[in-house]
């Protein structure tokens, strides 16, 4: 796995800025359109919010959100692959997925 991180650490990083989302690795055009949507407009942001907040954040505003973007999310934030998070981290993703929604709804409906 560490031999993943490093090509990816270099890809399109320079090109558009250090905290562009569409600079990072696993995240294009379209990856940035959808989180800026949700006002994901700079990778601190997304770094600082996590993978799965930011998945749920997408797919609640129904901007068509498919689980690639969770991965794509986790990889630009670890410096992965999306292919090897999908592969290695899948389970722990959607587990966590899971829990944020639940704990989303519990907050709704306290309301």
């Amino acid at each position: 796995m560490a031999k993943a991180k490093k090509p990816l650490a270099a890809m399109r990083r320079n090109s558009a800025g250090a905290d562009s989302l569409a600079a990072r690795a696993n995240l294009g055009p379209k990856s940035a359109r959808m989180l800026a949507g949700v006002g994901i407009t700079s990778f601190h942001q997304l770094e600082r919010l996590g993978a799965v907040a930011a998945y749920a954040k997408v797919k609640r505003a129904g901007l068509g959100a498919s689980l690639n973007l969770l991965w794509a999310l986790e990889g630009a934030i670890t410096e992965t692959h999306w292919r090897i998070v999908a592969k290695e981290r899948r389970l722990s993703l959607l587990l966590a997925l899971e829990d944020h929604e639940r704990g989303h709804r519990d907050h709704s409906s306290a309301r």
